[in-house]
């Protein structure tokens, strides 16, 4: 005969199961096979959607995002200005979610070879009982400019709270440290096929 789970025993399994889910999330990666990335030279990043309680969550994941791939070295990102210029004088009406033929009129006007967008899930403090951390989620596409196709596509999310910060309290990494690794396994996702 089986002996029963104790309650404490559950709750300590269930804990385990939440915080492993919580703490790093892997995402998903799409990668157009037939896409020549290496012709990808210049990318213009649209402003992200933003879908957590942070009203500037959005603008901040995108100006990280921007500025580690351009210090990646391997492509130019046209500045913010030079985007929304280009955005202003096509009369985009939701440049956060653009149709293809906005995207190839895009990317005609500014002279890109790729336009990056994406939307902010989760952005900020997460809390259970007295422990609090930071999460962080995305998911970004990039579209070949010449045809407005998805060429890549990946979401991640980093942070949260771990079995530690549970047990013991704690406040996890500040939100940027955080921002920062989810912007860096996007990168890997993207450079590494």
């Amino acid at each position: 005969m089986r002996t029963p789970l104790r309650l404490p025993t559950l709750l300590v399994l269930a804990t385990a199961a939440l915080a492993s889910a919580c703490a790093s999330g892997g995402g998903h990666k799409f990668h157009d096979a037939n896409m020549d990335f290496g012709s990808v030279k210049v990318v213009a990043v649209l402003p992200f959607g933003n879908l957590s309680r942070d009203s500037a969550g959005a603008e901040r994941v995108r100006d990280v995002f921007a500025n580690m791939l351009l210090a990646s070295g391997s492509i130019y990102v046209l500045p913010n200005g030079e985007v929304a210029r280009g955005l202003s004088r096509l009369g985009v009406a939701n440049p956060i979610n653009p149709s293809p033929e906005e995207i190839t009129k895009l990317g005609g006007l500014i002279k890109c070879d790729a336009v990056i967008g994406g939307v902010v899930k989760e952005y900020g403090e997460v809390r259970s009982g007295s422990a609090s951390a930071n999460v962080v989620s995305a998911s970004v596409q990039m579209f070949e400019a010449s045809s407005g196709r998805v060429i890549w596509s990946a979401s991640s999310t980093k942070g949260g709270l771990t079995m530690m910060d549970r047990m013991f309290g704690g406040g996890g990494a500040p939100v940027n440290d955080v921002t920062e690794s989810l912007v860096n396994d996007l990168l890997d996702r993207l450079f590494k096929q």
